[in-house]
């Protein structure tokens, strides 16, 4: 069962487990809208047809935080939060190597290969490249790899995965961006790790919070915050 943070009659806040996809595809496989419609559906013996608004997305490997809006209220006011920037995303990662700098932000463009689901650093003057922009802060070392925190300022496709990895720094696990250096097999370490957000009808200002997994290799910086 999906672990719930938060819940209330507008908002509902989960932890997404690590390769369960964010909205259904044509694989047919778990989902978490699907999931948690159920969950509500049972929780409050709800009938018919359960509403629940996919307001962000998460790659399917990636777990941590996420927020679902249970009123279409709710639903359009958090969409227009993550418009106007004040739905604020910050994840943990583990990458291989040290940045150069502690704490940097990356600018790039990035280009999605529709046919094959690669996204790619392209010049400014690509007529596709979308303007992608993160702010990190590196917090540990060790091992030969560091665990960075990473403030989400553009939601691009795929975007940390390969601005770390156009670097030379690629996400330890990540199968598709940094095949020369991980293991098939390893678990991407990328996570949720906060979400910050005012409340669509209350309007208080909330803060959601759910650290890594206990294991390898995020356990290599237990106790760093």
């Amino acid at each position: 069962m999906v672990k719930v943070i938060y819940e209330d009659n507008h908002l509902l806040v989960v932890e997404k487990p690590v390769n369960i996809l964010s909205q259904g595809d044509n694989t047919n496989d778990d989902d978490m809208v699907n999931l948690l419609k159920k969950y509500i559906k049972e929780k409050y013996n709800k009938p018919g047809n359960v509403y629940l608004g996919l307001v962000h997305r998460l790659d399917r490997p990636v777990g941590g935080v996420m927020v679902f809006a249970k009123t279409s209220k709710a639903a359009s006011r958090l969409s227009e939060q993550v418009r106007n920037k004040t739905f604020k995303k910050s994840y943990k990662a583990v990458i291989h190597g040290t940045m150069k700098r502690k704490s940097d932000m990356l600018e790039d463009y990035l280009y999605k290969n529709k046919k094959t689901n690669m996204v790619s650093v392209v010049s400014k003057n690509h007529k596709e490249g979308k303007f992608s922009q993160l702010y990190y802060e590196t917090i540990g070392n060790k091992d030969g790899f560091s665990l960075v925190k990473i403030d989400l300022k553009t939601g691009r496709s795929h975007q940390i995965r390969v601005q770390f990895a156009s670097r030379n720094h690629p996400l330890y696990g990540d199968q598709r961006y940094g095949q020369n250096v991980n293991k098939v097999g390893q678990q991407i370490a990328l996570w949720s790790n906060v979400i910050e957000l005012v409340h669509p009808t209350t309007k208080e200002k909330m803060k959601f919070v759910c650290e890594p997994p206990n294991e390898y290799p995020w356990n290599l910086f237990s106790g760093v915050k």
